[in-house]
């Protein structure tokens, strides 16, 4: 059918509510606006779905987060694992409550029980939970950091990680074979509730949540020694991580926490930002005005399902508050966790640091000045997930730190996610540690630079809507994986890897060999002089980003050759559009 008769059938079809026909015949006579809300359906990539809330086809809405649930649920019993039960999170965004309402009645009717959150919880809390319970797989209704209008749904497997082969695929392969609504399965919350069918879970999960994470404490010496001398301005920007971050401080010792008042409850409008994204300068207005007002040492925020942390430090030379990127937390808490270990326990041979593709090569050098291994995966926390149940399954491998550029990481193994929580309490204890050394954090991030080389990575992107722009995306990858440039801001390329076709080519001798990791539509361009530029459509957004890496002499150096090669990648978009 083509979109207007699609439209045409919601309307008429008595399975859907008179709210959502309402809100379809409000846009009768706005053709694109059908076109955009029926012309696909939402898709069900291999991170779930994500989209603007509303009705139709390709929207977020009770409708279609129950035919997702029926072809999750599909898959759950083709491998025989109904007995084992999903558990379900949700955030502070509109309609999350309801989605995970109806995606637990769902499960219930297929027979599957739905262990579901009495409240909003963090996504790495159901990615605890899902190994806690002993669950088959795990749902989490959120779009993270993405603007009021959208919502999302993230799939995860039993070892608490999000879908990867061939689980993704065979869940993506029976959602799409539900294309009659009608055959979708509900029940009453009250029946599902007396077949034992429907579970609301909440403190028992989070106390030994908690108590995963203060087992993470790599020094309690030195928090125990600083803590009274560190203030910490906090912001869960209207999201999930205002309780669990606050009682994780508290129980550590740290006392001296300030949650920034206009950002501290639930609200899924994030009526103080344009969007929720710790990357964002405009996140961190109130909580600075808050940290420059006390004296703080440093300011934290988290996106509303806090697997993301951004951070700010206090210079107390110059009396500013530094923005430090995903890199450059991650490469100081790597730093500061592997060097703990070592010092406290001594290092495993096995020890093995993780990180994506497209994150900064100063991990490279840290994995080699610890003499630990570096593993590089794609850009997607599940495949760092995948390396941890790899190292349990074989029995090889130990498990130091992972992260991405992307303000993500995770300490321990009690989550396969982003866990910003946990990032928050190590943070304050890296503080406290330096603290006791009379350096700030931004003293030791000057001090890894001067150690591992001054690494500066950035990214640019550009948005594209619709199905023009999904079009466009694909022009430029297949532009560029035709036409690989042979010198990029005055580096040469010295390799360039295709992961789609699997290929690395050595452009000098013409060589070619496999990635060695699985394919995805991704470009990347080994530099000379350690740069590196990498090209990549988002899972989750209309956007085709740009990766890119140098490595400079000084601060200034490194900022001006990364300027330049913005540029450049700049200029490279425009002559493609």
């Amino acid at each position: 059918m083509g979109y207007m008769e699609v439209y045409r059938e919601w309307l008429e079809n008595p399975y859907f509510d008179e709210a959502t026909k309402g809100e379809l015949k409000a846009i009768a006579g706005d053709e694109n606006e059908i076109k955009e809300r029926f012309y696909t359906d939402l898709e069900f990539g291999t991170a779930g779905l994500r989209g603007v809330i509303g009705a139709g086809t390709n929207r977020m809405n009770i409708y279609i987060v129950r035919r997702t649930t029926q072809g999750l649920a599909n898959y759950i019993s083709k491998v025989g694992a109904q007995a084992k039960g999903v558990a379900i999170a949700y955030d502070s965004r509109r309609m999350s409550p309801e989605f995970a309402q109806e995606a637990a009645l769902c499960l219930a009717a297929n027979g599957i029980k739905a262990y579901i959150f009495e409240s909003l919880r963090p996504t790495p809390e159901l990615s605890f939970a899902v190994r806690r319970l002993g669950c088959i797989a795990g749902i989490n209704i959120t779009a993270s950091h993405n603007p009021p209008e959208y919502n999302g749904y993230k799939v995860y497997w039993e070892d608490g990680a999000q879908i990867t082969p061939p689980h993704d695929t065979g869940i993506m392969d029976e959602v799409k074979k539900v294309t009659d609504f009608r055959t979708v399965k509900t029940m009453d919350k009250a029946d599902a509730l007396q077949a034992g069918l429907f579970e609301v879970i909440g403190a028992a999960v989070d106390d030994a949540y908690i108590a995963e994470l203060k087992k993470q404490v790599k020094n309690w010496d030195a928090i125990k020694a600083a803590q009274n001398d560190i203030k910490i301005v906090y912001s869960p920007l209207h999201g999930t991580g205002n309780i669990p971050a606050r009682r994780v401080l508290k129980e550590i010792g740290f006392e001296h926490v300030y949650v920034v008042p206009q950002q501290e409850l639930p609200d899924g409008e994030f009526p103080t930002v344009s969007y929720p994204n710790p990357e964002a300068a405009e996140a961190f207005e109130l909580g600075l005005a808050l940290a420059k007002e006390l004296d703080a040492d440093l300011v934290l925020a988290t996106d509303p399902d806090a697997d993301r942390l951004g951070v700010y430090v206090k210079d107390t030379g110059s009396g500013d508050y530094i923005p430090l990127t995903g890199n450059m937390s991650g490469c100081l808490l790597a730093d500061y966790e592997i060097g703990q270990t070592k010092e406290m326990s001594g290092l495993p041979e096995d020890g093995a640091l993780i990180k994506t593709i497209v994150t900064s090569n100063m991990a490279d050098a840290i994995a080699e000045y610890y003499g630990v291994k570096l593993i590089e995966v794609l850009t997607g926390f599940k495949f760092i997930g995948q390396q941890i149940l790899g190292f349990e399954q074989s029995g090889k491998g130990t498990y130091l730190f992972g992260f991405e550029e992307s303000y993500g990481c995770l300490i321990g193994t009690h989550a396969r996610d982003k866990d910003a929580i946990v990032a928050t309490m190590a943070l304050c204890e890296a503080a406290a540690y330096y603290k006791t050394k009379n350096m700030t954090l931004w003293d030791a991030m000057m001090q890894m630079y001067e150690r591992y080389g001054y690494y500066k990575d950035a990214i640019q992107s550009i948005t594209l809507k619709g199905i023009e722009g999904l079009q466009k995306i694909q022009e430029i990858m297949e532009t560029l994986r035709k036409n690989p440039p042979a010198q990029i801001a005055g580096y040469r390329v010295t390799s360039a890897r295709d992961y789609k076709l699997d290929t690395v080519q050595d452009m000098a001798t013409g060589q070619i060999t496999p990635t060695g990791l699985p394919r995805s539509n991704v470009l990347y361009y080994d530099l000379t002089d350690g740069a590196w530029l990498c090209v990549r459509p988002s899972g989750t957004e209309p956007k085709v980003k740009f990766y890119y890496g140098v490595k400079g002499t000084s601060l200034e150096d490194a900022e001006a050759k990364s300027e330049a090669m913005g540029k450049e990648v700049l200029d490279m978009i425009n002559a493609m559009l």
